[in-house]
């Protein structure tokens, strides 16, 4: 499935790193845990950090019922979904061509409640920590009352990637400025155990899974 080739979906600006791969669009929503999701209220155009997972060809949106936000994507209002991965820092001969290595999303469209909140909510739970579903209790009805779980159509959407060297200008490529790439790496560190657990009980596995090594 390609984007729609419109106004919205169109990179304009160093359109050459537009990508119109679906596959490169799951890579970067997969590499990534929040969304900044946009919706207008009262004229108030408002950008919030959300949970959010890929979910086949949905993006799964998590929040509280009480949300302003998640109201006014419940009730329809049109919204974009951001995601941005940030890969390295390109360090030019000049502040000017200096810039980063990134792969961005936009993800346009209307959300809809999932028909089904309690399998929505697995999915996005281990979809944030593979495997985490299976070591805790099922959500109580209260929970997921107060849950609200949000799906957005990957229908129309953007990628942008930049992944090249510096581009300097010919006549800086003789000073004695360096240049090159610096890369950004992102990484789990040791789990640090809540002050109120039990003794006895260990890291689990999906926490391992991710923490690697460093789990003690």
């Amino acid at each position: 499935m390609t984007p729609t080739s419109d106004a919205q979906t169109r990179v304009r600006r160093a359109s050459g790193k537009q990508r119109h791969d679906r596959a490169e669009l799951d890579a970067v929503l997969d590499a990534a845990q929040v969304a900044h999701v946009a919706v207008v209220d009262d004229r108030q155009p408002y950008v919030l950090p959300m949970a959010a997972v890929r979910d086949g060809d949905r993006l799964l949106l998590h929040g509280s019922t009480g949300s302003r936000l998640m109201r006014r994507l419940a009730e329809g209002a049109p919204t974009c979904a951001t995601v941005t991965v940030l890969d390295g820092l390109v360090v030019a001969r000049s502040a000017f061509e200096s810039s980063m290595h990134y792969r961005s999303a936009m993800v346009f469209g209307v959300a809809r409640p999932v028909d089904d909140p309690v399998e929505a909510l697995d999915r996005l739970t281990d979809g944030l920590l593979p495997g985490r579903v299976a070591e805790v209790r099922a959500s109580t009805r209260r929970e997921l009352a107060a849950t609200s779980i949000l799906a957005l159509p990957l229908e129309r959407w953007s990628v942008k990637v930049s992944d090249g060297p510096p581009e300097d200008d010919e006549r800086d490529l003789d000073g004695p400025a360096w240049a090159g790439v610096i890369p950004i790496e992102t990484s789990y560190g040791a789990p640090k155990p809540a002050p109120d657990l039990r003794d006895g009980i260990e890291v689990p596995a999906s926490v391992r899974a991710l923490a690697g090594p460093t789990t003690p």
